[in-house]
């Protein structure tokens, strides 16, 4: 029977691979290459570590997978794991799945860093575009302020009393407004802890969904998989069932 507090998340949507457990007590957690390269470790690093921890797939409350934006494969590599993982357990009765938004990981992986009731969570994006959303907090609970969305670094409107929270600042340091300079900002990751601290709320909020609405997050449109993302993602089905 599941445990009510023991969740298992992980994300794969950027160059980090980010995996954490907890029991409602204790949490075990490991890190690794994201992206593409999370699709042939995700799934073992994930074994491993419900072995260490000592607990089954039927003992937890939900799987949480950061669900995107972010890496094309690594978005497909953590749905299919999570899909796999969750039809698979009990018997085959299934367990929860619980998606979260990367940004969402982003913020919270920050919230408790530094006080702030606004923070802006920027992702890069790639192709010279970042992803964006902003959020406010209110006694610890994040709430996004509207959708995420792609921008140019250039178009970046930095605002006072806002916390900043992402991966863009090396990357896109001689692009971004001269302002940010004298910005509050925090380099950060969606990590898998983060994921952990949002699931007991998001769970009880009604996020969770079955097996097969675990869907990715694509903010930029991309109409067919390569090949080599299709044959990924079959075989991490495969194994993962």
């Amino acid at each position: 029977m599941p445990k009510n507090g023991s969740f298992l998340a992980f994300d794969t949507s950027t160059d980090v691979m980010s995996i954490a457990l907890t029991d409602g007590v204790r949490v075990w957690q490991h890190t690794g290459p994201g992206g593409a390269k999370a699709s042939t470790t995700l799934l073992p690093a994930i074994l491993a570590l419900l072995a260490e921890a000592g607990l089954a797939l039927g003992d937890l409350q939900a799987i949480a997978f950061g669900r995107g934006p972010g890496s094309f494969t690594g978005l497909r590599t953590a749905c299919a794991v999570a899909q796999g993982l969750a039809f698979g357990a009990n018997g085959g009765e299934g367990v929860a799945v619980l998606p979260v938004d990367t940004l969402l990981a982003v913020a919270e992986q920050a919230r408790p860093h530094q006080e702030s009731q606004h923070i802006t969570a920027l992702l890069d994006a790639r192709m010279d575009e970042m992803y964006v959303q902003r959020f406010s907090c209110s006694q610890g609970v994040l709430t996004a302020v509207g959708d995420c969305r792609l921008i140019s670094p250039e178009a970046l409107a930095p605002e006072p009393d806002m916390l900043y929270a992402g991966n863009v600042f090396d990357v896109y340091k001689t692009r971004l407004p001269e302002d940010m300079n004298s910005m509050n900002s925090i380099t950060c990751l969606p990590t898998a802890t983060a994921m952990l601290r949002l699931a007991p709320q998001l769970a009880a909020s009604g996020h969770c969904v079955s097996a097969e609405q675990a869907l990715p997050l694509y903010i930029r449109d991309k109409v067919a998989q390569t090949t080599q993302e299709r044959e990924h993602v079959k075989a991490l089905k495969m194994l993962a069932t």
